[in-house]
């Protein structure tokens, strides 16, 4: 088998910090995919960076929890707080999603504008994914692919993070790390019934927020083969938006890992005769 690894960086738009470590990454590292916040603070930066940056391939990064907003709050107004934020009670808000018909409809109509204002900055659209992988929920999971159909979407990350690949790299996962790759096989089903392009195997849940270098070696290691996606959190600093909601994350050791020669040896070695992606 062939293996095609794509190497993403999150939260795209959401501050300048995030913007020039995605930038910093593509240009003189082994990054090959952003996924943009398209009501970000700082998604207009990175737009233009983007536009830039031929050779990044840029998807939608869809917030449905605990993240900003595209629509008015009076538009949503069950959604948001007072800053136009989603609330950040994961466990909640996908009750509400599931069970409220009047939030799903709110919910239905920030998704379309999201995909729409993706649209409107003109670049391609190359895959989509959530915020803390609310694609999982059948709610979000079903007007995302709905939505994205309407803009030509055909790809999507399903986070599946095959256990036997952790306990390679010494890790124990955890019994929530384990219902979370069966539940993927949902979302899975209703992407590919839906047309749409996944990804085999995703990395980056057990060590969210410590993709160090440490940790991407292990990982490159033990790749199996097929279509996988390693996704970052990378940032060239640590601004006060960044500390204020990912206290723990190592932003800049992320960003450091993707500009490591021995990342880039080891994806190299990975390269043949497997591809890697980018």
């Amino acid at each position: 088998m062939t293996r095609s690894i794509t190497i993403t960086g999150d939260d795209f738009g959401l501050s300048e910090a995030v913007n020039e470590g995605i930038e910093r990454a593509h240009r003189d590292g082994v990054l090959t995919h952003a996924s943009l916040m398209v009501a970000g603070p700082a998604a207009f930066d990175a737009v233009q960076r983007a536009r830039r940056l031929r050779t990044l391939r840029v998807g939608l990064h869809v917030v449905a929890v605990d993240g900003p907003a595209l629509l008015p709050a009076a538009e949503i107004p069950d959604l948001v707080d007072e800053r136009g934020w989603f609330h950040a009670d994961q466990r909640a808000l996908a009750l509400e999603y599931a069970f409220v018909p009047s939030i799903r409809k709110q919910l239905a109509a920030e998704i379309r504008a999201q995909f729409a204002a993706f649209a409107a900055t003109g670049l391609r659209l190359d895959h989509a994914d959530a915020h803390k992988h609310m694609q999982l929920h059948p709610t979000v999971g079903r007007l995302l692919l709905e939505a994205g159909a309407q803009h030509d979407l055909r790809r999507v990350r399903v986070p599946a993070e095959p256990p036997r690949v952790l306990r390679k790299c010494g890790v124990k996962p955890s019994f929530g790390g384990r219902a979370l790759y069966r539940w993927t096989k949902r979302f899975r089903r209703q992407a590919e019934a839906a047309g749409m392009a996944t990804t085999g195997a995703v990395f980056g849940i057990a060590f969210s927020g410590h993709m160090t270098e440490a940790h991407v070696l292990q990982l490159l290691a033990n790749l199996p083969d097929g279509d996988v996606e390693l996704y970052f959190h990378p940032a060239a600093r640590r601004d006060e938006l960044l500390q204020s909601l990912m206290p723990g994350y190592e932003h800049t050791g992320e960003l450091a890992a993707l500009l490591s020669p021995r990342v880039r040896a080891a994806l190299a070695a990975l390269a043949s005769p497997a591809r890697a992606a980018g």
